[in-house]
């Protein structure tokens, strides 16, 4: 175990050999039942034997804001900014490798965060974890490799480095690309997962506020950026940035081309450009809790009184939204919901980057996600050959409802979204987004 790692001489007073790690803190972290470890390892186990796999190696990373971890953080309760590696068996306890030996000193502090998992050790790359198979006889076996892969990062993260080695020092197994069986699991998601979704978006609903009360004259973006930030962390959201956030005059030279259709990644925003009265703020951010991702979009007005341009733009925007409650329902097909939520904007004879919704649970987006038009944009987002599929109550989705009038302003448009689980007879929306267009002059 890592508390006792031969990477380190001995010290003068050896840790009691009694001793465990704290637990006190599992009352302040987020907690996945057990009963949910144990459907997921059953349901992961029946599919492996179907693959005809006899283990699974997970190699994790932060890639993609964190991402490269959810596959790990599904199956064993670990997510490290530092990346984990995770060994997973038809029969026996998994193991996971995670982090630099001096951080799991006196021992690993995932022992007293969650409960599913007992054996980790020090991070000790493919030779640790060919030693393990090897001690379990998997040395000539076919096994799969699980790392990350989504909507947008469609290329599994295996590092190419680690895919040498692994076959250098396994050179009997047979390694076969095994992503799909998680990502199939993660589609729908369980009563239990749906808890932590919920919770998730309380805490945007607080970030939304946030937004809303720092954005005034004379405040730099970079403070709005930063309180909205702190009301997730202070508040129990995991400390993981995802905020595609833009500011600026929504009057402007014509030829000036303002970021104002969608929020933007850094280093464009946060910057110390103090608002001012006629900007705009438009914003779409992730909240993050106990491993799962809520999506919100919301557009901040800085002034008195919107244009009535804009405030059209926003009332369709809300009518698409109201629309997405009765298409993302289950049994209609994602066509069907489709052209449901975007009838509003057709009809309304508005442009839009983008419109429609994607999956979200651990990552984002997850599979089943059309935000662009068939035929524009990439096949992984713009509904190519799924339209037929028919949506599942528990799927979770975030809407994109990022619409603009290009006879208007070719550069300025509105963002708004909910964050809705699929059900029955109307969707559940779990953050509970203002209708109405922020004006905070």
């Amino acid at each position: 175990m890592s508390s006792e790692s031969r990477r380190f001489p001995p010290t003068r007073r050896a840790i009691p050999a009694e001793a465990q790690a704290t637990r006190e803190l599992l009352k302040y972290v987020p907690q996945m039942p057990l009963e949910e470890r144990d459907r997921r390892w059953d349901r992961l186990r029946k599919r492996m034997i179907m693959a005809d796999v006899e283990a699974l190696v997970f190699l994790g990373n932060d890639i993609y804001w964190g991402m490269g971890m959810a596959n790990i953080k599904y199956v064993f309760q670990v997510d490290s900014q530092i990346g984990a590696d995770g060994l997973f068996c038809l029969d026996g306890e998994p193991v996971v490798w995670n982090t630099l030996p001096h951080m799991n000193r006196p021992t690993s502090h995932y022992l007293s965060l969650q409960e599913w998992i007992t054996d980790i050790r020090d991070r000790g790359g493919m030779g640790a974890i060919a030693e393990e198979l090897r001690a379990r006889g998997l040395d000539r076996a076919r096994i799969g490799l699980v790392s990350f892969s989504s909507s947008v990062q469609t290329t599994p993260t295996l590092l190419h480095r680690d895919m040498v080695e692994l076959e250098r020092v396994l050179p009997n197994v047979t390694w076969v690309e095994a992503n799909h069986l998680l990502q199939e699991m993660r589609v729908v998601k369980s009563e239990a997962e749906i808890d932590m979704l919920r919770a998730a978006s309380k805490i945007s609903r607080l970030t939304v506020d946030a937004m809303i009360a720092t954005a005034r004259p004379g405040v730099p973006d970079a403070a709005v950026y930063a309180e909205m930030i702190r009301t997730q962390i202070a508040n129990g959201a995991d400390p993981n940035i995802f905020n595609l956030f833009s500011a600026g005059p929504l009057e402007h030279d014509p030829n000036e081309l303002w970021h104002l259709l969608h929020g933007c990644d850094q280093p464009l925003t946060p910057s110390m450009r103090p608002l001012q009265d006629g900007d705009l703020i438009v914003a779409e951010w992730h909240t993050k809790y106990a491993g799962y991702r809520c999506h919100t979009e919301y557009t901040v007005f800085v002034g008195k009184r919107a244009p009535d341009q804009l405030l059209r733009l926003w009332d369709i925007a809300g009518e698409c939204l109201e629309a997405s409650k009765s298409a993302l329902t289950a049994g209609r097909t994602i066509r069907e919901a489709l052209q449901i939520l975007r009838e509003p904007a057709r009809k309304a004879d508005v442009d839009w980057v983008e419109l429609g919704f994607h999956a979200m649970g651990l990552a984002s987006p997850e599979f089943p996600t059309v935000v662009y038009e068939d035929g524009w944009g990439t096949k992984s987002l713009n509904g190519h050959n799924i339209g037929d599929l028919v949506l599942e109550e528990g799927m979770t989705f975030g809407n994109n409802i990022d619409l603009h009038d290009s006879k208007w302003k070719p550069d300025v448009g509105v963002m708004l979204s909910d964050f809705m689980v699929v059900r029955p007879d109307q969707a559940e929306c779990l953050v509970g987004t203002p209708r109405e267009l922020a004006q905070t002059g």
